[in-house]
């Protein structure tokens, strides 16, 4: 009798720990999505326990999200919420989602900088993928003082953001984020970019820079080198009509001066503004970049090809690419053909 008992004890106690380990693996260990797919979460500055909780609940099954809540509950998670990206993998249960949450182990997103024309796009693009504000990102991009301290300017700022994708974290400060893009600007420049820039006595700021110009004349990337070659002819120039250097003369820093980016023509009465992004008026490169530039940009710059024209004019075909002469007269006559296709198309 004695031993039967003791069977069925055990029998029962056995059955007892299996629905608490099920219980358990249920509402602790169970997938919390049930979803084939990665989903994230993002905590920020605003949220509270509450608002995490129902975030949470837009992804979660409800026997996972009563798991969390007890762990909340149980836990001092509510006093001290870290702010991130939190991946919520397909098998993950409440217990991992919850060590993730309290510990703040985030998953970082992959940002690219995009080759935009000014810092308040580049400001407004990056507060689409991070926590930061674009309104914070402008104030930062436009301090002197923050600026000088990574060894640029206002108007050279632009430089530091190399167009490269970046695992960085949706949480990160501004100062992080500085510090960062400083360090993949010095990575960037390696022994072979700089030794490049230095042949050309330019630095990698005015290589940018001309990138920039480059970048806004054609998209064609096979073309760069040969636009960069015929700038870098100007830039360099020196003879007794061009003491100081033939202008650029480059039409893209005529819209960028005035703002006006959908411009189609640059008429006579555009070229007379007062400004340092003025290259019909003012000789060498403007004081920083016109956009930030692509990589291809840049290295067309540092590889351009070496030729004898001074001039360009965009094809008449519309192609996007351009016809290039080594005198005024051949270019006169390309602007010509050029102007005509214009007019032909009703373009102003």
């Amino acid at each position: 009798m004695k031993k039967g008992f003791n069977k069925n004890y055990l029998i029962l106690t056995g059955i007892s720990l299996l629905v608490i380990i099920g219980i358990v693996y249920y509402y602790f260990f169970s997938s919390m999505t049930g979803k084939p797919e990665v989903e994230y979460i993002y905590i920020d500055n605003d949220d509270n326990v509450d608002s995490v909780e129902v975030k949470l609940s837009s992804i979660s099954a409800s026997h996972a999200m009563t798991g969390f809540k007890t762990l909340v509950r149980h836990s001092g998670y509510a006093s001290n919420i870290k702010t991130g990206r939190y991946a919520i993998r397909p098998n993950d249960g409440a217990a991992i989602v919850f060590r993730h949450l309290k510990n703040g182990l985030q998953t970082p997103v992959s940002l690219t900088i995009p080759s935009v024309r000014t810092m308040d796009k580049l400001a407004g693009e990056l507060s689409k993928r991070l926590m930061l504000d674009s309104v914070t990102l402008y104030k930062a991009f436009t301090d002197e003082s923050l600026c000088r301290k990574y060894g640029y300017d206002t108007t050279t700022i632009a430089c530091m953001f190399i167009p490269n994708t970046y695992d960085i974290y949706w949480n990160t400060s501004t100062e992080k984020l500085f510090k960062r893009m400083a360090k993949e600007s010095k990575k960037f420049w390696n022994f072979e970019r700089k030794q490049k820039a230095r042949q050309m006595g330019l630095t990698p700021n005015e290589v940018i820079t001309l990138a920039s110009i480059v970048d806004e004349e054609t998209a064609n990337d096979e073309e760069k080198p040969m636009v960069a070659g015929m700038y870098y002819n100007r830039l360099k120039l020196r003879n007794a009509k061009y003491p100081n250097g033939m202008p650029l003369q480059a039409d893209p820093t005529i819209k960028y001066a005035w703002k006006r980016f959908d411009l189609k023509r640059i008429y006579n009465n555009l070229l007379y503004i007062d400004s340092p992004y003025n290259t019909y008026k003012k000789p060498g490169l403007p004081p920083g970049p016109i956009r930030i530039p692509t990589i291809a940009g840049i290295d067309a710059v540092l590889n351009h090809i070496h030729h004898d024209y001074l001039y360009m004019c965009a094809k008449e075909d519309f192609s996007g690419t351009h016809n290039f002469a080594r005198d005024y007269d051949e270019h006169l006559k390309n602007a010509q053909k050029y102007s005509e296709a214009l007019n032909k198309r009703g373009i102003k």
